[in-house]
């Protein structure tokens, strides 16, 4: 329900890291910690039936999901045994259930999606790799009929200071090319595409797709700018982008896709950005599943009441409460606000300054939108104030001088009117 045009001369421009060729080599890998946990989407309820239990043992790379019938699955990412299955409540409320593995002290790998997968296909690719390190939209992207139109590659992490796609591309070129063979055998995609900053053009145009450069300036690399700028498409509100004949994909998903079928084994471990306090950045690569705190720990970083840590980057992650909170398979950055770097939100009213308006990539009308949200009229803000519209880069609230959480208002605003449009359909 896009009403306004998608352009905009808005500001402030904040540009994008590249990584120098010293910095490609130096990747700290994160020892196997003693649990893991993962989240899957399907909530947990206590009920018989289940297909893994407490005590059962588990190896690396084992498929694992509560119940026959479930479609959502995770991948094990260490050999253990299952320590508990519970109910967890994540960001905005959704549910999940957690499982927590005590790791073992000598790997055994799952043979199953090497005796079965000798080769990449649709049947197997839906079956095993749900949830690559890198991504969780990649069975939208296979499972779509008809086949989509175009898959864009992602070469550029849509935050700042995250530099873990970049990385990716100067690192795994050949693995990259592999995987956008396999994806354009399988998919029976028209055309692949790749985003790439103006530096690492050159070097993606061996991978064999169709070479896009992005202007390194937040919010370039977000998903809906992609879109308009390299397709000249407006995402539309109501529909997802599969439905529109276009996927989107990060490159880490891609080569995790290629190295899964040339070793033979499914992808366990995620690369990422961990950002420090003084905004220097080193790049580790943890198992999918690893607690936070162990992250921290073995990169010496200390953290302090006060201090903040988030899931992603500055502009557009998700803050966490605790450190014992597993990095996921599309976490790409870690970063650890200094508690006197904290900007607090106030309780202040919108005075109108229209600087919201003007950073709005969208030209959504911030000043109205906020107003109402404030008084909890959600639908409102969604049929007349173009909610959905938002594309969530927080260039809103960066821009603020009242310090409004603009951002968290909008995101609590899709959740409360989600809500109320599947009461509505239950009651129809």
């Amino acid at each position: 329900m896009i009403k306004r045009p998608f352009f905009s001369l808005g500001k402030p421009k904040l540009k994008y890291p590249v990584n120098d060729t010293q910095e490609q080599d130096v990747i700290r890998v994160i020892p196997i910690p003693d649990r893991v946990t993962f989240f899957l989407e399907d909530p947990y309820e206590r009920n018989e039936g289940l297909l893994i239990e407490p005590g059962d043992k588990i190896k690396t790379g084992q498929k694992l999901k509560l119940t026959e019938d479930d479609k959502d699955y995770v991948i094990s990412s260490v050999t253990g045994t299952i320590a508990g299955i519970s109910q967890y409540k994540g960001y905005l409320g959704k549910t999940y259930a957690a499982i927590s593995i005590d790791t073992a002290d000598e790997e055994q790998w799952d043979d199953k999606f090497k005796e079965d997968c000798q080769k990449p296909t649709l049947e197997n690719s839906l079956e095993f790799l749900g949830c690559l390190p890198g991504d969780t939209g990649f069975i939208p992207i296979l499972d779509t009929h008809p086949p989509l139109n175009t898959i864009i590659i992602n070469g550029v992490d849509k935050d700042i200071l995250v530099s873990t796609n970049q990385l990716i591309v100067q690192t795994e070129t050949d693995n990259l090319k592999t995987g956008i063979e396999y994806l354009r055998e399988i998919t029976g995609a028209g055309e692949i595409m790749i985003t790439m900053p103006p530096e690492l053009a050159s070097q993606a145009g061996e991978t064999g797709a169709d070479v896009k450069v992005i202007e390194p300036i937040y919010p370039n690399t977000l998903p809906e700018i992609i879109m308009k700028s390299i397709l000249g498409k407006t995402p539309p509100a109501d529909k997802t982008w599969e439905q529109i004949g276009v996927g989107l994909i990060n490159a880490e998903a891609v080569v995790a896709f290629s190295n899964a079928f040339a070793k033979g084994q499914i992808p366990v471990s995620k690369l990422l950005t961990v950002i420090n306090k003084d905004h220097t950045t080193v790049h580790v690569r943890a198992r999918v599943g690893t607690h936070v705190k162990e992250i921290l720990a073995a990169l010496d970083i200390e953290t302090h009441h006060g201090d903040q840590l988030v899931l992603g980057g500055p502009m557009t992650g998700h803050a966490l409460y605790s450190e014992d909170l597993p990095i996921l398979p599309d976490t790409d950055a870690i970063m650890v606000h200094d508690k006197d770097n904290v900007v607090l939100p106030s309780d202040c009213h919108c005075i109108n300054c229209g600087e919201c308006v003007r950073a709005c990539p969208t030209r959504i009308p911030v000043n109205m939108l906020i107003r109402i949200l404030e008084n909890g009229l959600y639908e409102e803000a969604a049929k007349e104030y173009d909610l959905l519209s938002c594309i969530e880069c927080g260039l809103c609230s960066y821009v603020c001088p009242a310090r409004i959480p603009i951002f968290h208002y909008i995101m609590l605003g899709k959740y409360e009117f989600a809500r109320i449009e599947t009461v509505e359909e239950s009651n129809a």
